[in-house]
């Protein structure tokens, strides 16, 4: 199934926008919103309970990889800083950026794929909807922070 250009807009929009967050945040900081579990959010989207339902096991099946992901990228980063504090050979520093990089392409990867599957649930009045709620919401976002750099730590709708 094809999606229209605005929807992969808005799609690209959003992995864009999210991936030097998801790349960066540690796996204590915030959990994302799971915005198919808002009220407000289904109600306006005409959300069914089997499609949140569907869209939950999304999200809980990748939850375990992305996590894994983002604690393997810790790592990584963590090595890397401590080769740079000690001076490392430039041909070892580009090793180990690679290897950092690399994780990185991939948790952003799972995180991608993950919000394309939970759009496939969704109906295509329901993607033009939530392309619609998707903009206020960044519209918002945009309002609420100075200099217009959307804030993960707040929830559409709120």
């Amino acid at each position: 199934m094809m999606f229209p250009l605005r929807l992969r807009l808005v799609v690209a929009a959003l992995l864009l926008s999210a991936a030097p967050a998801l790349a960066q945040r540690p796996p204590e900081g915030p959990r994302p919103f799971p915005w198919w579990k808002s009220e407000p959010f289904k109600k306006e989207l005409g959300l069914a309970a089997d499609q949140a339902t569907r869209i939950d096991k999304i999200w809980e099946t990748t939850r375990l990889e992305l996590r894994q992901e983002w604690d393997d990228l810790s790592k990584l980063e963590s090595k890397l800083s401590h080769l740079i504090q000690v001076d490392a050979d430039e041909a070892v520093l580009t090793r180990q950026i690679d290897r950092v990089e690399t994780a990185r392409a991939a948790a952003n990867k799972t995180r991608s794929l993950m919000l394309v599957q939970m759009l496939k649930v969704l109906t295509p009045e329901q993607r033009t909807r939530f392309t619609t709620l998707h903009d206020k919401w960044q519209h918002d976002q945009r309002a609420v922070r100075p200099g217009g750099a959307p804030d993960a730590t707040r929830r559409p709708g709120r």
